[in-house]
């Protein structure tokens, strides 16, 4: 939506968009990274140390280059820093995964 037309307010939807935008954002899309070797797949959902709710992986996969399985989610802002761990539940096990800065392997080469 336009600030012009953001500003006026006369549009469906004006009044959870200005709520959206005034609030900021409750999720963050981070990287994840498996601490064992079993793949996390997009739909698992995410859980903090207390097993309270966190997010959720929207992909995932084995990352030959990153040598281990590797994920992209969302997760509560509280639990965005790199470093942190939270929980995939695969078919009721926890699984351990570490938060960490995307891309997984830098680029290594050079725009000219």
């Amino acid at each position: 939506v336009p600030k012009s037309i953001r500003t006026i307010g006369s549009y469906v939807g004006a009044k959870a968009f200005a709520k959206v935008l005034s609030d900021g954002p409750t999720h963050k899309r981070v990287g994840l990274k498996a601490e064992g070797r079993q793949p996390v797949r997009g739909g698992v959902l995410l859980a903090d140390e207390n097993g309270a709710a966190a997010g959720r992986v929207t992909s995932g996969g084995f990352g030959p280059s990153a040598e281990g399985p590797v994920a992209m989610g969302y997760v509560r802002n509280d639990l965005a820093t790199i470093g942190t761990r939270v929980l995939a539940d695969l078919r009721g096990k926890p699984t351990p995964m570490i938060v960490s800065p995307l891309p997984f392997i830098p680029h290594s080469y050079r725009k000219g």
